[in-house]
């Protein structure tokens, strides 16, 4: 009896030290299909508003995850800063780390896109400016961090490679969709350095996931398939994809203003590289679903953190068909982003149900 009074109060404490790393991502995954039902895929006008509506719920429903995982993540790292740091110098959970910064980032876009309907924009302007900095240090400091402890690891080989690494190192690509939406707000001067911030991110972000995609690519033709439970990794490549897209056009069409005459020339250039971007992603969705169904048909995937990859990635490359399409004035592509957005609220009703699911059975928070 006094062994197990003395064991009781161990468990809380033990549950917080293995604290996955990775909780960060279901705040990117589910704040991406608040965005998405805000924008309304399909355009119809009878969809509009319950598609807003379902907007600003998982608007709010993002809010509540960043305080539910937020509290133990930084808690972690007070109580625990060797487990923590020990995760963070791992070749493979080291990289879920990126989702920290990710989840900040996303939840700047998500209050920039459907805040404005349910707050004033007086607050709306300063949480988008303070989740933005908060999230864009952060993200240069964890892209660096990871590629330092990549370069030094003494074990890191080829095989080790997997989707996961586009997280940390790639999430700078995100930055610019967190700092546009304040540039309308601020004056010339401080407009010129969010842009200049924003383009520099852009390119260390997509310069990234240009090295790292040939990482991958390479390691997947010279080994074999990553084990089961990395396979949802594979399709985290079609996030910065999506995302490189939306922040090109994102950034020229902001940016028109100061750069007077080259403005429209720009706008023009962005809309043609987030066009071929999107070709890519065509690819990347395609070679990712069949790898997928081998999977699947081998013995399934076993349950764990690495679900939310269905989500984000997806639901970006969703916005970004889109936006696309709005651009281009293409209705098969609106009829192709809102069949993506079909897609992506079903896994993500799959996420979240295996996850309250793992919950209640403690799954989820087995390591």
């Amino acid at each position: 009896m006094v062994t197990e009074q003395a064991a009781a109060p161990v468990r809380p404490r033990a549950e917080l030290r293995t604290f996955h790393p990775g909780w960060f991502a279901a705040i990117m995954g589910t704040g991406i299909v608040a965005v998405a039902a805000f924008i309304n895929p399909g355009n119809l006008p009878i969809l509009q508003s319950p598609l807003r509506l379902l907007g600003v719920g998982l608007a709010w429903l993002t809010y509540a995850i960043t305080v539910a995982v937020g509290v133990p993540y930084g808690l972690r790292w007070l109580r625990h800063p060797a487990a923590a740091w020990q995760d963070f110098r791992h070749p493979v959970v080291g990289a879920l780390y990126g989702t920290l910064p990710g989840g900040i980032l996303v939840l700047a876009v998500v209050t920039a896109t459907v805040g404005p309907a349910v707050v004033p924009s007086g607050l709306v302007f300063r949480l988008v400016a303070g989740l933005a900095l908060v999230g864009g240090a952060l993200a240069f400091a964890v892209s660096v961090g990871s590629a330092y402890v990549l370069f030094v690891h003494p074990q890191v080989g080829a095989e080790t490679v997997n989707g996961g690494w586009f997280i940390p190192l790639v999430v700078n690509i995100i930055v610019p969709l967190a700092l546009m939406p304040l540039v309308p707000a601020v004056g010339p001067e401080t407009g010129r350095l969010l842009l200049v911030a924003s383009w520099a991110a852009w390119g260390a972000g997509f310069l990234m996931f240009l090295l790292v995609a040939s990482l991958l690519y390479g390691r997947l033709i010279h080994h074999p398939l990553p084990a089961a439970p990395l396979a949802p990794s594979l399709w985290i490549g079609l996030g910065p994809i999506g995302v490189g897209g939306l922040a090109l056009m994102r950034l020229a069409q902001v940016g028109a203003p100061h750069l007077g005459e080259l403005g429209a020339t720009v706008n023009g250039l962005a809309a043609l590289g987030a066009l071929a971007l999107w070709g890519f992603g065509l690819w990347w969705l395609a070679i990712s679903a069949l790898l997928l169904a081998r999977y699947v048909r081998n013995g399934g995937l076993p349950f764990g953190m690495g679900w939310w990859a269905f989500t984000f990635p997806l639901g970006a490359y969703t916005v970004d068909t889109l936006t696309l399409a709005r651009t281009w004035q293409v209705p098969i592509l609106e009829g192709l982003g809102a069949a993506f957005f079909v897609m992506l609220v079903g896994f993500w009703l799959l996420v979240a149900a295996r996850i309250l699911r793992g919950m209640l059975t403690g799954e989820t928070w087995q390591r």
